[in-house]
């Protein structure tokens, strides 16, 4: 049921997609659109074949897939009809339960079976979360005993942060000739302290991922992408609290400013204060 309700949503989005003309061709490809939803590629393979079958689709002889311009007018019309919501996203139901276990010093086995019930999904789609979650470095399967779920650890944040001051600075440092103030401003503009209690919060933390990217570091990248995964989540955990998410706006504000007027030193103060002040919530809490 749930593949159902997912093919029918991801068939309905690529619809509206086409009525945009949002859709390149390498971005028809069951890879690229199993990365853009997050899912397998089975609920895509399904959506894409009942988009050939109705037109909107075709496939050249070497496999490629296509757009059928002569229905472009059936999309609009079908984008403008009412659309289904999302099906829950299981993933960040599961997600935040074991964040808060992980919190919480919780270091458990879990079941499949039992996690699959508890979810009401799949064994499949719940063993597809899980193994996403291993690669954030959450869980650890082990063989005959389940997923061993990881627990926060103070000395083990404390730790991290440290060698994530060394190299982000470090990647600032050899990011300077590559950084766009095109998209630094961006990010900026991303960053916004809304001027009252009720406005939602306006925070784009991309300003990092793009540091390290620029510095085109192979081992400086290969770190964070091993080793941040785990610690990112908790990071926006942590974003949840308001007043933590309002410091971390205003931090990079005063970074992004400092980079954009190239004022290099004032950048690595910023960017150092930041990374070693940014996390009141996780600090209070002693694992």
């Amino acid at each position: 049921m749930q593949i159902l309700t997912l093919t029918k949503y991801i068939k309905a989005d690529l619809i509206a997609r086409l009525s945009r003309d949002e859709l390149s061709p390498d971005a028809l490809k069951l890879a690229a659109l199993s990365d853009h939803y997050q899912v397998s590629v089975t609920p895509i393979y399904h959506a894409i074949n009942e988009l050939i079958e109705e037109g909107y689709l075709y496939r050249e002889k070497n496999r490629r897939l296509c757009v059928n311009q002569e229905k472009m007018s059936d999309a609009q019309t079908a984008a403008k009809s009412h659309q289904p919501a999302p099906p829950e996203d299981h993933f960040k139901r599961i997600t935040d339960d074991l964040l808060t276990m992980s919190l919480n010093g919780e270091s458990v086995f879990l079941r499949e079976m039992a996690s699959a019930k508890k979810y009401d999904i799949s064994r499949t789609s719940l063993r597809n979360i899980f193994n996403r979650l291993a690669g954030d470095g959450m869980l650890e399967h082990v063989p005959r005993r389940g997923w061993k779920l990881r627990s926060f650890n103070q000395h083990d944040l404390d730790a991290f942060i440290e060698v994530r001051v060394v190299l982000e600075l470090k990647a600032l440092d050899l990011a300077k000739e590559n950084l766009d103030k095109r998209v630094l401003q961006k990010i900026l503009d991303g960053n916004q302290v809304p001027e009252t209690d009720e406005e939602p919060l306006q925070i784009d933390n991309s300003l990092h991922e793009y540091l390290i990217k620029q510095s085109d570091n192979y081992y400086i990248i290969s770190f964070f992408d091993r080793h941040g995964r785990y610690f990112d989540l908790l990071f926006l955990w942590e974003s949840n609290d308001r007043d933590a998410a309002i410091q971390e706006i205003q931090q990079h504000q005063r970074i992004l400013t400092a980079l954009i007027n190239e004022d290099w030193t004032t950048a690595r103060e910023e960017l150092e204060f930041h990374l070693r002040s940014n996390h009141p919530v996780l600090s209070q809490l002693k694992r």
